[in-house]
């Protein structure tokens, strides 16, 4: 269907430019174009405006392939038009006026298709980022730019437009399985510095496929930066609302970053060892940040006053109820973490397991964890901008989260912060096999 929907816009511009009447007689050319043009456009402006059909999906992702199908027509009726303007230009029978509507009707046709597809992109597409829109906004105008931008345009669209159509066929096809419908209700634990209910959720698309896939899920709700014996006693309050909501004997705890140090903290040592059937630990420090001690060691005492004023007035705003941004970034310290084997024992009631993730490189993620890998790669190796390797293994069971290429998958990437597609990497997936594995483990 899409190559035909490509030929028909492709073929729709060439009659438009009446690129035909180039062949006809020079008595009958002005005839044969007007008849052309008529039924050329009254077929383009149908397809343009209206749309040729796609089928199958969401209305959404018929709305972003039928743009990414525009795109591409108009790139190919670009080229195609192109040789009929050189044509028109050497044709010495065709006078000034029939040169002039040679050359201008074929890039008014292209302009138009190009120009409807990329706002049927625009507005459809969730993967093109903010800066995609301002590069675009700043240089469409411009030659050859406005080519490379469109072109990225095209290929996010394009690549987001299988990615999604196949996820919604996978979906489909396991609808009736949940396999994600585990004995106790999950439990998603933030990290420090975000909060998991309120305005942006967390954990990006991923409770959302969880729950489409049988679970049962709630969140930790703690507040954005507190010590970690403070965060863990709302996990407790949590924890408690989880079992008297559902009626279950347990919960199964997944926990990101700072999260999961709160939670083995709830764990060990606040006696919710008997209401945890499982902790899985996602990129947590266990074994602390050394980056946290170097930084502290550096920045001048009074910068650290600062930030930590404006980060409590702005998260009490906000919403948290006493932000304390240094003692959460203390209790990520390597120094702080030597003590956290003996002060939170692993319980026997309690399966542990962790997973981590490692950027490829630097321009694997934005700020501050771009920075954040280059200097936890010096001080301890491999990382995902926040947490290095070997401080996230934990409980046992680990498991290492790599791509095959270069993007990585950084601290925010393996909660999908950011909501977007990885090539070699779906983020979505790796949690449902998490938890369809829990459930396989009778959790």
């Amino acid at each position: 269907m899409r190559k035909i929907n490509i030929i028909l816009y492709t073929v729709i511009v060439l009659l438009f430019s009446g690129i035909v009447s180039l062949w006809v007689d020079p008595p009958f050319r002005a005839g044969v174009k007007v008849i052309l043009t008529i039924g050329a456009v009254l077929l383009y402006f149908g397809a343009v405006i209206i749309g040729l059909p796609a089928e199958g999906g969401t209305s959404r992702l018929r709305r972003l392939k039928r743009g990414s199908d525009m795109i591409l027509a108009g790139g190919i009726s670009a080229v195609l038009a192109a040789v009929m303007i050189v044509l028109w230009i050497m044709d010495t029978g065709a006078g000034i006026a029939a040169k002039i509507f040679g050359v201008v009707f074929p890039l008014i046709a292209v302009g138009l298709i190009v120009f409807a597809g990329m706002i049927r992109v625009l507005v459809s597409a969730r993967q093109l980022r903010i800066k995609d829109y301002v590069l675009l906004i700043m240089f469409w105008w411009m030659p050859v730019v406005n080519i490379f931008l469109i072109r990225k345009a095209y290929k996010t669209a394009r690549r987001e437009y299988i990615i999604e159509s196949d996820r919604l066929e996978l979906e489909t096809a396991r609808v009736n399985d949940s396999v994600c419908c585990t004995k106790y209700p999950i439990l998603l634990v933030h990290g420090i510095f975000f909060r998991d209910w309120q305005y942006m959720n967390y954990w990006g698309r991923i409770p959302a496929v969880l729950i489409q896939n049988g679970a049962k899920v709630f969140y930790g709700r703690q507040q954005s930066a507190l010590s970690v014996p403070d965060s863990a006693k709302e996990v407790c309050r949590a924890i408690e609302e989880v079992l008297a909501e559902t009626g279950a004997e347990k919960v199964n705890i997944i926990a990101h970053s700072k999260g999961g140090l709160d939670s083995r903290y709830a764990i060990s040592c606040l006696g919710m060892d008997k209401y945890v059937a499982s902790l899985t630990t996602i990129n947590t420090p266990h074994k602390g940040c050394d980056m946290v001690d170097f930084l502290l060691k550096k920045v001048p005492s009074s910068a650290v006053k600062y930030i930590e004023n404006k980060y409590n007035t702005l998260f009490s705003k906000l919403g948290d109820n006493a932000p304390d941004f240094m003692a959460g970034v203390n209790d990520l310290s390597a120094e702080k973490a030597k003590t956290y084997d003996s002060l939170m024992p692993d319980s026997p009631m309690v399966s542990y397991r962790s997973v981590m993730s490692v950027m490829s490189r630097a321009g694997s993620a934005g700020f501050p964890l771009n920075i954040g890998y280059r200097l936890i790669k010096k001080l301890n190796g491999a990382n995902d901008g926040l947490v290095w390797e070997e401080s996230a293994k934990h409980g046992q069971s680990f498991r290492l989260v790599t791509s095959p290429y270069k993007r990585g998958i950084s601290h925010g990437d393996i909660i999908d912060l950011m909501r977007e597609n990885i090539r070699g990497f779906d983020v979505r997936e790796f949690y449902v096999e998490l938890v369809s594995g829990l459930r396989r483990e009778g959790f």
